[in-house]
């Protein structure tokens, strides 16, 4: 199992450093977001082929890791990349304070995403080692939809808001966004947990709960994400800070 992991592992690490070098000439390190979830897409479709334990299960937990990866990729090429002749606010921001230093730094980061995706596939490699098919597998199953269905809303959503040159330097609070500033981030969250109930609880698939709330809190996810919205939303966006829940979808506080 060691050597499959290692051997996801240096393939993704040849793929990002294929892309690092094409954004030292584009200067646009927004492929990085695709690169993640494509990488979980590869890993998914690769591990059942080489792991044991119930042919239905492996089977099942790559069809919805590799479903639920490519949704992702898809969204994020689609909104960020190809919509988009810019840089991600988010990197840009990043490069112009790193200056001369941005290019090591950059390349780090890419082979982190690596890594990360790596890391990111051992609940999937555990699930499909876990029991057969039975109760618990249909509500991890019964789990993964309610969280892509959610994940897939909120991302329309914010795509819609985002696609009328009206809405530009406002703060979106359409649908799950009223409710939460991060809806799509905690449905994310919730996919994860498909994992532990389909691998019967197995110690590695609490990795992707656990870590993915640590990675959202306090890594990439919300700190970076909300800091871009307060330098071009300014005012409008505290105030959506103060009366709205920052992860867990709940009922806006009254607005002053």
């Amino acid at each position: 199992m060691i050597r499959l992991v290692l051997t996801g592992w240096a393939v993704l690490a040849l793929v990002l450093g294929a892309l690092w070098l094409r954004q030292l000439r584009t200067k646009d390190a927004t492929s990085v977001d695709v690169a993640w979830s494509g990488g979980l897409v590869f890993l998914a479709l690769l591990y059942p082929w080489f792991v044991g334990g119930d042919p239905w299960t492996r089977g099942l937990v790559g069809v919805l890791g590799a479903t639920w990866a490519l949704r992702l990729a898809w969204f994020l090429l689609s909104d960020r990349v190809l919509r988009h002749t810019e840089e991600d606010g988010r990197y840009k921001a990043m490069r112009e304070g790193l200056g001369p230093r941005a290019p090591l730094v950059f390349f780090f980061f890419y082979q982190g995403q690596a890594a990360v995706a790596v890391l990111f596939s051992l609940p999937m490699l555990a699930a499909m080692q876990g029991p057969a098919l039975g109760p618990l597998a249909a509500a991890g199953v019964l789990v993964w939809l309610v969280a892509v269905a959610g994940e897939s809303v909120a991302d329309r959503q914010l795509a819609r808001f985002r696609a009328d040159p009206a809405n530009k330097g406002l703060v979106c609070r359409d649908g799950l966004w009223r409710y939460s500033r991060h809806p799509n981030y905690f449905f994310e969250w919730v996919h994860w947990w498909s994992y532990v109930f389909i691998g019967g609880g197995a110690a590695l698939t609490w990795i992707g709960p656990a870590v993915m709330l640590a990675f959202l809190f306090r890594v990439t996810g919300i700190p970076h994400t909300e800091m871009q919205a307060l330098r071009s939303r300014g005012d409008a966006y505290r105030e959506y800070q103060r009366t709205t829940s920052v992860f867990v979808p709940w009922p806006p506080k009254v607005s002053r």
